[in-house]
């Protein structure tokens, strides 16, 4: 070890806590969000699509008394190809590290079947490991539906503790921060404590493309569409280029991607580029092209070419 690990780890106090905590539930209930609103700064992708999320993400929170790993977490549904069936493995194989599983919930909405069946996936993973409930989009409950809603989500499943907040606003996310400080062992910190996540610059710039392409276009596209960077440089002090190829399954796919008059790219680019230049502190160049990948989703060489591997089991 390091004398400036040693200096780190000297400087902190004897019950500072550390440890992982899986967010899980359904896509599109808020998990990436809740997670960005706790580290404010955003390192996961946001949409208002369902499966938005396709990887497993390391978000770092850190502060004086704890430092909380945030695995972020496909969300549990019925896959239909190899795709969903490795978003759901992803999902399920955070349960064996967490030390508290986080599972947030829509509560703008009463529960439905789905809801029940991912509650009964937490509760026959969980293995003892405690379960706290984030009742999230507390902004859009109101005063007739507030009551029976909380009552019938904190109902699906035995849990520790549950908070009522809303991730788009922050209501209520200190106070969740405080419960899972108090649930986690006492440890080390495991990352300095200005990082917020274990992934790289060309990984969160394929995310952060990727997004733009779900947020305009529609129906099937976001779900089939993979972004691989084949080149990220600094050449220059202000200047960053980034190469990516935007796959998709089919040659229909692509002409939407593209759009008329190739206006649809320019989009995505004009969006992406300026997100990536906050990012990064730079100016960006930015250099996209469409291919065809036909069934990548189905097709295992293909999904790890493109990096989707699952850890194997211990």
């Amino acid at each position: 070890m390091s004398d400036l690990e040693n200096n780190v780890e000297e400087t902190l106090p004897e019950d500072y806590r550390s440890g992982v905590v899986a967010v899980v539930g359904r896509p599109n209930v808020g998990k990436s969000t809740l997670i960005n609103r706790t580290l404010r700064q955003k390192i996961a992708i946001v949409s208002p699509k369902p499966q938005t999320t396709q990887r497993r993400q390391l978000g770092i929170f850190t502060d004086e008394r704890a430092q909380i790993l945030f695995v972020d977490t496909p969300g549990l549904h019925a896959p239909q190809h190899k795709l969903g069936e490795y978003m759901v493995k992803t999902a399920e194989s955070a349960f064996r590290d967490a030390d508290v599983i986080l599972l947030v919930l829509d509560a703008s909405a009463m529960p439905e079947r789905g809801d029940e069946l991912i509650a009964g996936t937490v509760e026959r993973l969980r293995a003892g490991t405690p379960v706290i409930l984030a009742l999230n989009k507390a902004d859009l409950l109101t005063p007739q539906n507030y009551e029976p809603n909380i009552a019938a989500h904190e109902a699906l499943i035995p849990h520790e503790e549950a908070f009522v907040l809303s991730a788009f606003t922050g209501e209520g996310v200190d106070e969740l921060i405080n419960a899972l400080i108090e649930k986690l062992p006492q440890g080390p910190r495991y990352y300095p404590a200005d990082e917020l996540s274990d992934v790289n610059m060309r990984f969160i710039a394929a995310e952060v493309i990727r997004e733009k392409i779900m947020l305009l276009t529609e129906k099937e596209i976001p779900y089939s569409v993979a972004v691989e960077i084949d080149s990220y440089k600094e050449r220059s002090d202000d200047m960053t280029y980034i190469s990516a190829v935007i796959y998709v399954e089919r040659d229909s796919q692509k002409g939407i991607v593209i759009g008329k008059g190739g206006d649809m790219i320019k989009k995505v680019g004009s969006d992406a580029r300026a997100e990536l230049a906050k990012i990064v502190g730079t100016k960006i160049f930015l250099d996209l092209r469409v291919k065809v990948l036909k069934n990548w989703r189905s097709d295992e060489k293909l999904m790890q070419r493109l990096g989707y591997r699952i850890k194997d089991e211990d």
